[in-house]
């Protein structure tokens, strides 16, 4: 249980499966709206089902080595649909944070370093996903979810010839 008092932060969680990704960004960089993409992805099959934890302000809690999110109690089951205002959606408890994604972030990249996609938060390492200001997060975050890696980040090839259009490998590429 979080300290009597502790502050919370300004982020949106969900749960997938059975980890919770944790959203954070500025005002306005679309927090509520990955969630609610998230949940409607869960709907769809596409990702595990997903749950809300909590929109906009959140608690984090390091536990056993364990970073947990719980929801502000009097914003629990309640997610910001911009046009339609607040709506009640099933919301889990809490859970273990298993992926951050920081929307709006500098360091995003097109093929990032592995440092940039790893983060310590409250003494925990976990995966991070950096989003540009004015990329859709959606994608990235199914993609981070449901894939493994296939090379490491910012790893090129040595057949990568730079000529072509397309520099993941030249087999892709017909001439």
């Amino acid at each position: 249980m979080t300290a009597p008092g502790a502050p919370s932060i300004h982020a949106s969680a969900v749960r997938v499966g059975d980890r919770a990704v944790l959203i954070r960004g500025p005002s306005g960089s679309g927090k509520s709206r990955l969630a609610f993409g998230l949940i409607v992805a869960g709907r769809a099959g596409q990702i595990p089902p997903v749950e809300l934890i909590g929109d906009d302000r959140v608690f984090l809690e390091q536990r056993d080595g364990r970073l947990r999110v719980r929801p502000v109690p009097g914003l629990a089951g309640m997610i910001e649909v911009r046009g339609l205002g607040l709506r009640r959606v099933p919301a889990a408890p809490e859970a273990v944070v298993g992926l951050v994604v920081d929307l709006a972030a500098e360091d995003a990249a097109r093929l990032p370093e592995a440092a940039a996609l790893r983060m310590m938060l409250e003494g925990v390492e976990l995966p991070r996903v950096p989003v540009g200001p004015g990329y859709d997060p959606l994608p990235l975050v199914v993609a981070a979810l449901t894939t493994g890696d296939a090379i490491a980040p910012g790893t090129q090839l040595d057949d990568c010839r730079k000529d072509f259009g397309n520099h993941m490998s030249h087999t892709i590429v017909t001439e």
